[in-house]
């Protein structure tokens, strides 16, 4: 092998793995990304599966019923979300490595979920589909001072633990931002 083939060869090799990175998000993204967030807690779960003519057979997808309220204005809100893979039963289905971990959507689980409307997630498919997968999903945990939001780690819209209260009031402004035109200025 020549130098110059082996210097190809790795090229090649950096540029798939540069494709294959997942994004990250700050919260201004994620909230800029999404339609809008719900706080609340998990009161249905189902699976369903297509077959699609162009995108394959058996295609599943999970289907979370999350009863609250909206982070952006409070208002009372049930909302299905979907992410794809997931399980019929204990051999019908597919793992899905970008789809929430099973703990972490279990009915009764009090969760904030970060969504956005789909066309067509696969299979013609159309929904509010959970933002940046799992990377959307934050499970909520009951404190002293009340809930509190649990970080996701670096890369993530919420990255380190943090109260509700003060996520709903980021959540809040960051949306209410988004919805102001920009105009360019005239000098």
């Amino acid at each position: 092998m020549t130098k110059s083939f082996l210097s190809l060869c790795l090229v090649g090799a950096l540029s798939a793995v540069s494709l294959a990175q997942i994004k990250s998000f700050t919260l201004e993204e994620m909230v800029q990304t999404a339609d809008d967030a719900v706080y609340g807690q998990i009161v249905g779960s189902r699976v369903f599966s297509v077959d699609h003519s162009v995108d394959g057979k058996d295609l599943f997808f999970t289907v979370l019923t999350i009863e609250g309220r909206g982070m952006s204005d409070g208002r009372p809100l049930t909302i299905d979300v979907i992410t794809p893979g997931g399980f019929l039963d204990a051999t019908t289905g597919v793992f899905n490595s970008e789809a929430p971990a099973a703990d972490d959507i279990k009915v009764g689980k009090r969760v904030v979920a970060f969504y956005r409307w789909a066309d067509d997630m696969g299979g013609g498919v159309a929904g509010n589909a959970l933002v940046a997968a799992h990377g959307g999903l934050y499970r909520t945990v009951e404190g002293p001072r009340g809930a509190a939001v649990l970080g996701r780690g670096e890369g993530y819209a919420v990255s380190a633990n943090l109260r509700l209260d003060h996520l709903e009031s980021s959540v809040a402004q960051l949306h209410a931002m988004k919805a102001i035109p920009v105009t360019p200025d005239k000098h």
